[in-house]
């Protein structure tokens, strides 16, 4: 039970500062949310995201932070293992299975509900 809550608590501190960036700063939602995802990125190979998803478990690794702290890691991952050529696909293996899943949902959601866009 612990576990959610702090989970529920790391996400929303994630999810706060984001709203705070968006009501007092003259930034896109746009440039948030690929600030978050580079931040994520840095945090990530400089192993101090780490300490975050320890304690924070799927309140860290959902938002998108936790989606560049996956690239990050992915890429390290397969750099080691295969070499330079990892730097271009770490990223790309490590990232498919969220990605995929986001196109096959959407898609279902799509089909399941009536779509509009907005007017």
């Amino acid at each position: 039970m612990v576990d959610y809550i702090i989970s529920f608590v790391v996400g929303g501190i994630i999810c706060v500062i984001a709203q705070i960036l968006m009501d007092k700063t003259n930034l896109t939602p746009a440039r948030i949310l690929v600030s978050f995802v580079t931040i994520g990125v840095f945090l990530g190979a400089l192993n101090i995201y780490d300490i975050v998803v320890e304690y924070g478990k799927a309140g860290a690794t959902i938002p998108l932070p936790g989606f560049g702290y996956n690239l990050a890691k992915s890429t390290i991952k397969e750099v080691n293992k295969v070499g330079l050529v990892g730097a271009f696909t770490g990223g790309v293996k490590g990232s498919a299975g969220g990605v995929s899943a986001a196109i096959v949902f959407g898609y279902a959601m799509a089909i399941l509900f009536n779509p509009k866009s907005k007017s």
